[in-house]
């Protein structure tokens, strides 16, 4: 049941006025990418109108953007369920990652001066911390972040379009293995902050190509478990 999985609290009331529809659908799609709703959970559009303060309308009008999305699955006579990825979408999507994010190091390394870097210290000391602290929505959340800069450090606009579109999508497929990736994922990051301070564009590739393929297997050994 959704009340099991979203303790009160959780789910802020949306306030009016402003684009309520759109509003509902990202604070679903939110639920969803951080796992609060889980894969193959029960969607019920009035207990998920009754969390966010709203009519089953603009709830109802979300579901079905989200299904059009690939985010959930609506089943005939059954209603909506957040959606299951297969081993093959996950592997295809993390492989597209590894691609854009191997490019935006290098790109990073060509780029950045000593402010980037300086950011993505910060970044990197965060997220060690959070692993320390084991808050793993912290982690997560970090580890995005540092991604994000990267791929801003990098400078190019079509390459930043592009990694935005599958951003949530790795959100979604990383919080299940935040925990297991842990310090090692960190000591990643800091291998390549060194690669892209020293304007190493080869190195840099190849640590972001590394980083982002342990992830992958570590969600495909997640899932074989």
């Amino acid at each position: 049941m959704l009340s099991a999985g979203l303790p009160q609290g959780t789910v802020p009331k949306l306030e009016r006025p402003g684009p309520l529809r759109e509003r509902v659908y990202e604070a679903l799609l939110e639920l969803i990418t951080t796992r609060a709703l889980r894969p193959g959970q029960h969607l019920v559009e009035s207990e998920l109108a009754g969390h966010l303060g709203v009519s089953r309308q603009p709830v109802r009008e979300a579901l079905q953007r989200l299904n059009t999305e690939g985010w959930v699955d609506l089943r005939p006579a059954q209603g909506a369920f957040v959606h299951e990825p297969t081993e093959d979408e996950a592997d295809q999507l993390l492989s597209v990652r590894t691609l854009l994010e191997a490019e935006a190091a290098r790109l990073a390394a060509a780029n950045s001066g000593s402010a980037g870097i300086a950011a993505l210290e910060e970044l990197c000391a965060r997220g060690e911390r959070a692993v320390a602290d084991d808050d793993v929505d912290l982690a997560v959340a970090t580890n995005a972040a540092f991604h994000a800069k990267v791929m801003e450090l990098a400078g190019n606009v079509v390459l930043a379009e592009l990694a935005g579109q599958v951003d949530r999508r790795v959100r979604w497929y990383y919080t299940p293995v935040a925990r297991q990736r842990g310090t090692r994922s960190w000591t990643e990051h800091r291998a390549l902050i060194a690669a892209i301070s020293s304007r190493d564009e080869q190195q840099a590739t190849a640590v972001m190509r590394s980083h982002t393929e342990h992830t992958r297997q570590s969600y495909h050994q997640r899932q074989e478990g």
